[in-house]
């Protein structure tokens, strides 16, 4: 007698599954669920040649010395401390972010270190960075025989 497979039934699971969730459904629920714990603050990355343009919104930073900005080869990093307290207020809803900020952003080619440019201005932190062309496009290896 041959054994039946136990999990036939569910051979055609995803069609069953697309079809209770309206095909959809992940899509339709994306913007209800948290997109996680970490601090996140609306960034844009622009291009233009062989210069890059990273904007991140950080407002109520208070003084500049609360913004910290590195950058090592092709990643940038910032870290800054938002503090929103107004005086005499009690928090209700808190839909800006405040706290701790980091991110480390991958940027899309090397960048030179030193020549670099953070200005803060109207809650916007604007770094200009230029690309890194290396002296020699490409280095030769010399070949040894081996013995």
């Amino acid at each position: 007698m041959a054994k039946e497979n136990p999990f036939t039934p569910f051979s055609d699971w995803t069609k069953h599954w697309q079809q209770f969730f309206q095909n959809d459904f992940w899509g339709s629920i994306q913007p209800l669920l948290p997109s996680s714990n970490k601090p996140s603050s609306g960034m844009n990355i622009y291009k233009k040649d062989n210069e890059l343009l990273v904007v991140i919104s950080l407002p109520g930073l208070e003084k500049i010395e609360d913004a910290e900005v590195y950058v090592s080869y092709k990643t940038l990093e910032v870290k800054a401390t938002i503090n929103l307290n107004f005086k005499g207020f009690e928090l209700v809803e808190e839909g800006i972010f405040q706290g701790q900020f980091q991110k480390t952003i991958p940027l899309p080619f090397a960048v030179k270190e030193d020549r670099i440019e953070a200005t803060y201005h109207n809650g916007l932190l604007f770094i200009h960075l230029h690309r890194l062309i290396p002296d020699e496009p490409k280095k030769k290896i010399v070949i040894k025989k081996s013995e």
